[in-house]
């Protein structure tokens, strides 16, 4: 056999295997579909009870994943991603127990009405099907999907990184081991292979099997899912966010909130990569503000190239600009933000509104920090992402952002008239 045609046979299997997940899948899904929330909630606290329990193998599993990423040369931010340990295993089993206290969407009632005819309409809340997520490094995503999909009736199949390979399966074990314990599907959740790049070429091509599919991580990733997915997505994630502080800005709370922006953890994408400072101001704004970034371990461009104005640095880096008025900024914005978060600090509430109108973002903040621009800060538990598209849904995206609707009709004999 020639080593094309091997290979043709390695990437064949690759899809047989994806698309028999996915059939595995589809039929979780229906069962989903139709479970209560009772039993719903009752499955989140015992994942997050089997998460607790299966903590050292998990920690172990993270600590692999993480000598191979430094034998590697992975950047500090990207581990500050990938890293575990007892906290943040407590905060992902405190996310499942957060979604299970919040209110089950499937089967709300968004419209209904009865026609002269008698016919009575109800459009209601259904789960979309089988969710399929392709994501970067950090592990807890794993479980802030799961716990969002299964609350909201759907499957998920996920497809993490190599660099996340370990931890990833040693959390699926133990979602699927509570599942299976509560009676439910384990292919409720299920982890595609991380070790070839087809499996995620697979996976947003099998259309029919996945209902959508959702690429989380950096711009080279989400790109590549929009552009060769044949099945519908969500877009999300990147953010070249900003602050900009108005001239009626109070410099305090503008020193307070560009520092939490920035520093707050610099390698996710709220944080602020861009620091914009009315001309009005700029002299006393500037110095006092460059100085407080630097003190932090803030590395401050103050003359930023045009890459650099564009970047989504996720790290202690962050360009800096000078702007005529509120205008300038939104300019400057719509320009060369993402569409993520934007923020404005001022005692002008003519300057905010005129933000507020005019910035084209998911998230504006006044007088906040681009950091707030989170699905549990939002009250939405963990969240499966920020979209930055406008269809569907846009920013934090909780559960009534994994469902779709359905129209039902009642009538008695109606029959539609030739």
């Amino acid at each position: 056999m020639t080593a094309e045609a091997a290979a043709m046979t390695d990437n064949e299997q690759l899809r047989a295997d994806v698309h028999a997940a996915a059939r595995r899948a589809r039929v979780a899904s229906r069962e989903l579909a139709t479970l209560s929330t009772v039993v719903k909630d009752r499955a989140l606290h015992a994942a997050a009870d089997a998460l607790l329990a299966a903590a050292p193998d998990i920690l172990a599993a993270n600590a692999t994943d993480l000598d191979r990423a430094r034998d590697a040369g992975t950047g500090e931010a990207m581990l500050d991603r990938l890293a575990l340990n007892p906290q943040r295993i407590d905060g992902i089993a405190a996310g499942l127990r957060q979604v299970a206290g919040l209110p089950d969407p499937i089967g709300e009632v968004l419209l209904g009405r009865t026609l002269p005819n008698g016919l009575r309409l109800r459009q209601q809340r259904v789960p979309l099907g089988v969710v399929g997520i392709v994501y970067e490094g950090r592990p807890n995503v794993t479980v802030d999907a799961f716990g969002l999909t299964l609350k909201s009736g759907n499957a998920v199949l996920l497809r993490g990184s190599s660099s996340a390979a370990d931890s990833n399966a040693a959390l699926v074990t133990a979602l699927r081991r509570a599942l299976v314990d509560e009676g439910l599907p384990a292919d409720a959740v299920a982890l595609l292979s991380s070790a070839d790049r087809a499996t995620v070429t697979h996976l947003i091509q099998a259309r029919g099997l996945v209902d959508v599919a959702i690429p989380r991580g950096g711009a080279g990733l989400i790109d590549a899912v929009v552009r060769d997915a044949t099945v519908p997505t969500i877009e999300t994630g990147v953010g070249n966010c900003h602050v900009y502080v108005d001239a009626a800005a109070d410099l305090d709370v503008a020193e307070t909130i560009v520092l939490n922006s920035k520093t707050r953890r610099p390698s996710v994408c709220n944080s602020a990569e861009t620091l914009l400072v009315d001309a009005a101001i700029a002299d006393i704004a500037l110095p006092r503000l460059r100085d407080a970034l630097t003190e932090a371990g803030v590395r401050v461009h103050t003359d930023p190239t045009e890459d650099q104005l564009r970047a989504e640095f996720l790290t202690l880096d962050i360009a800096v600009a000078v702007v005529d008025g509120v205008d300038a900024a939104v300019e400057h914005i719509n320009t060369y933000g993402t569409g993520h978060t934007e923020a404005i600090v001022t005692t002008d509430l003519a300057a905010a509104q005129r933000f507020t109108d005019r910035v084209d973002a998911a998230a504006v903040m006044v007088n906040a920090a681009t950091s707030f621009t989170d699905g549990e800060q939002f009250g939405f538990g963990a969240e499966i992402g920020i979209s930055t598209q406008k269809l569907h849904a846009r920013g934090p995206m909780g559960l009534t952002e994994l469902t779709s609707t359905k129209w039902i009709v009642w009538g008695d004999g109606h029959v539609r008239p030739a």
